[in-house]
Parts: C-alpha cells; sequence; structure tokens
C-alpha cells in the first residue's frame, strides 16, 4: 500500500491557475506517494497576519489546523504560505490550546521542493524543459524558510534547461503579501525591474516556488508584451510528462 501524502493547495493556485493544483498531486504520485486532498481547506491565513490581523490569522489558523489531522506529510507548492506557518504563525498559538496541535502540523509541512529533496536525495525526476530559465527566489522562501539550494539542485538535473541567473541576484518582485494593493507604484517597479533582469539574462521563462509572486510579474509582463513566460516549478517538472502523454 502506497504512504499518503495531504496536498495542500493555496488560495492563489485554487483561484487563479488550478492545474498547478493538479501538477502537484501527478508530481506526488509520480514520486510513489498516494496524494489526498482535503476539500474542506481554507486560506492558511498569511495575508491577514502580514497586514496585522491577527485575530482573524488565529481564526483561520485554527481551521487550518483542524483541516490536516494525524501523521501525513502535508507537501504543498508555495513556499510563502508554508514559510509562514513554519514560523510566524507560532506566534499566534505559542502556550495556547492548540500549541501542540500546532507544532505537529508545523513539522509536518513542506514545501513540494524540501519533500522531492527529502524522499530523492539526488533530484533527478527525470524531466525535460528544454529553455533558458531564471529563477525567482522569493522573500518568503529565503528569509522564512531558508528554501534556495534544494531548489537549484532540482533545477539542474532536468534535462535541457539552462538557468541563466547567478546565486546572489534575490530580489523582491513587488508583490510581498500585498503591496501592489498598497503602493502600486514601487510594486509595479520593482515586477519591471525583476522582467527586464531576466530578459537580460536571455531568459524565456521565470520560475519560481510561489505563484503570488509569478501571477504579480506575468501581469506586467503581459502588460508590457514582454517576450518572456512564467511557469510555477512544479508545471515545469511535469513539462515533459504532459507533452510525451499528449496533453
Amino acid at each position: 500500500m502506497k504512504k499518503e501524502v495531504d496536498v495542500f493547495i493555496p488560495c492563489s493556485i485554487d483561484q487563479f491557475c488550478p492545474e498547478t493544483g493538479f501538477d502537484l498531486i501527478d508530481l506526488i504520485e509520480s514520486l510513489g506517494y498516494k496524494a489526498v486532498y482535503r476539500q474542506e481547506q481554507t486560506c492558511c491565513g498569511r495575508i491577514l497576519y502580514d497586514n496585522g490581523n491577527w485575530q482573524r490569522a488565529k481564526t483561520a489558523g485554527e481551521k487550518f489546523i483542524e483541516t490536516f489531522p494525524g501523521n501525513n506529510p502535508v507537501v504543498g507548492c508555495s513556499s510563502s504560505c508554508i514559510g509562514y506557518f513554519k514560523t510566524k504563525c507560532a506566534n499566534l498559538f505559542y502556550n495556547t490550546s492548540n500549541h501542540n496541535s500546532y507544532k505537529s502540523l508545523a513539522d509536518r509541512m513542506m514545501d513540494i521542493t524540501e519533500f522531492i529533496h527529502y524522499v530523492k536525495p539526488d533530484c533527478d525526476l527525470q524531466a525535460e524543459f528544454p529553455f533558458k530559465v531564471f529563477l525567482h527566489n522569493n522573500c518568503h522562501s529565503l528569509n522564512e524558510y531558508n528554501l534556495e539550494q534544494e531548489v537549484r539542485l532540482i533545477l539542474s538535473k532536468v534535462q535541457g534547461l539552462t538557468l541563466v541567473n547567478q546565486e546572489g541576484n534575490n530580489f523582491c518582485c513587488g508583490w510581498g503579501s500585498g503591496m501592489e494593493l498598497h503602493n502600486k507604484a514601487v510594486s509595479d517597479e520593482l515586477a519591471r525591474h525583476k522582467a527586464e533582469y531576466a530578459l537580460q539574462c536571455g531568459a524565456e521563462y521565470i520560475t519560481s516556488t510561489d505563484t503570488s509572486c509569478l501571477l504579480h510579474i506575468q501581469n506586467y509582463i503581459s502588460a508590457h508584451k514582454l517576450n518572456l513566460k512564467t511557469i510555477h516549478i512544479v508545471s515545469l517538472l511535469r513539462y515533459s510528462s504532459k507533452n510525451n502523454n499528449g496533453k
């Protein structure tokens, strides 16, 4: 019997690019696990927390904890949401009745890239993606999750992929938990800087572990008709499988 993995689908993917959620399930199952999607799952509360509404964030967090009981690993495809839940969210549940259940879930949660590195240390998935790719390491994955080398190792194993940016060239894309809503001018300028820098590096695609950042960058790309695309790393890793199956 296959081991079960609970699947966490972030709000941004559920609402704007559900195909990435299906790619996540396919990817987990390609690793030999049974993916379990709990339909009652809701928002983790990150946006509420970042904008100072801690009480509503706690309510969302309580519902989130209730959704994933048991001992299964909980694997998602948003390093921003998962990084928040594993770090900042602890402030909401410290020394409360939910302290132990929060800690249990936080310990079991991981981004798909961390999960791949954990269950398949060589990170070679026999994936193919014959394009030049710029890796956007979102701020939350770096500052809260310390997730970077795993992602680079996975991409280095993808056949045909050329990673065009160098380590250390990391800067905010302008999303930042809703910066676009509060300071659009700065947010748009950061998106322009990110997209144009990727083009200067010769990129055909920008990839990331976070959908919100990619949606923000793609809005700028589309508005200015740039010869550049965005793709979540999960969909990048399933690219050859979908094409070979004629999907």
